[in-house]
């Protein structure tokens, strides 16, 4: 309380006015005509003085603070946003009301109104950044939205076009087939892409926790290619498995297994769908002081120049992105690896392949 500056003016003002009256007091014989049992009409006047003058400071005291009280109780009104329609529009109340000569440095003072007036200003920050992250996660449902439509607006229509040949009774034995089967990997293409969108999405909420724990790394590089072997045969595509820091022993990395597999599993499959047939995919693994690595190499058409900065981005499909590309395999793997306390970066030049370099940190660096 001794720290507002208000408080201490009140006080010493107090003190003031008591030692006057004290004085006065002290010297009240030399006002008081003992004869008549009269007192000076001075001394009457200097308390009546000194009490109206007391009392107005009293009065303006009080009204000072319950105007600055006043003031930051519209404040705390403002942060409600009554007045607008949109966030944006209540981010910029917001902002506007931080920005407030009030709130600048040199306008703070010591005491309890002062410290309630940089509370108010933390909360209205504080109020602006989760706003804006709001504001950002409804743009980015809205285009994620968006993207989803578009992506599932072509094999729908493509099924209906095919359902509706298929109705046709006059419709050759094996056109029914191959309509009937293409009409079946759209559906799977369809599940697959829902299935990981909500995988994605449980991510992003954080109701699915990832569950590190120590596993070797040659086992997770296996289970990650093992549903991939028959297809890369199918194109005459040769993979190796190579451990190459020069260690014997087996390398233990801190992942969570079955989320680590399906990261990996999706880079493959990127870099088994842009290598040609009898092309070759190389995975190289090892460890150093600072962290452990997971390189996937391949010599296919590899990436456009302009494209690398996005290729981790969701729905996003560079220039040679296949027809059958959704543009979700690598930023699902990126969020996984993220999360694991990894990172992912990739280089690439044009016709001779990309590499895909995998680092899961040992520690806070």
């Amino acid at each position: 309380m001794f720290r507002n500056k208000e408080f201490k003016q009140l006080v010493f003002v107090s003190f003031i006015v008591v030692l006057v009256e004290l004085c006065l007091l002290i010297n009240m014989d030399k006002f008081v005509k003992y004869e008549t049992k009269e007192i000076d009409n001075l001394f009457i006047v200097a308390n009546f003085i000194i009490i109206v003058a007391y009392a107005v400071y009293i009065v303006g005291f009080t009204m000072a603070r319950y105007r600055r009280i006043d003031t930051l109780s519209k404040w705390l009104f403002k942060l409600q946003g009554r007045n607008t329609d949109s966030i944006a529009s209540y981010i910029e109340e917001l902002k506007l009301l931080a920005s407030h000569d009030e709130f600048k440095l040199e306008n703070y003072v010591e005491g309890e109104l002062s410290i309630l007036q940089s509370d108010i200003h933390k909360v209205t920050v504080r109020m602006i950044e989760l706003n804006e992250r709001l504001l950002k996660d409804k743009t980015y449902l809205a285009d994620t939205l968006a993207d989803m439509s578009h992506q599932l607006k072509t094999p729908m229509t493509s099924m209906m076009v095919m359902a509706d040949l298929l109705n046709d009774d006059k419709l050759p034995a094996d056109k029914r087939a191959e309509f009937t089967k293409n009409i079946q990997n759209q559906l799977e293409r369809m599940e697959w892409l829902l299935s990981t969108l909500l995988r994605m999405s449980k991510l992003d909420a954080g109701t699915l926790k990832l569950a590190p724990q120590a596993v070797d790394a040659e086992n997770i590089l296996k289970k990650s290619v093992e549903h991939l072997l028959i297809p890369m045969e199918l194109k005459n595509q040769r993979l190796t498995i190579t451990r190459d820091d020069g260690q014997e022993e087996a390398l233990s990395i801190r992942v969570d297994e079955n989320w680590t597999v399906e990261a990996i599993a999706n880079i493959v499959k990127n870099c088994m769908e842009h290598t040609p047939v009898n092309g070759q995919i190389d995975i190289t693994y090892g460890k150093n002081p600072l962290y452990d690595y997971i390189n996937i190499k391949d010599n296919g058409v590899g990436i456009a120049s302009e494209d690398l900065p996005h290729i981790f981005k969701r729905f996003y499909k560079g220039k040679n992105a296949s027809k059958d590309s959704v543009g979700i395999g690598l930023a699902f793997a990126r969020q996984i690896i993220t999360m694991e306390g990894g990172n992912i970066e990739v280089t690439s030049t044009k016709d001779v392949g990309s590499c895909f370099n995998i680092k899961f940190y040992k520690g806070a660096i």
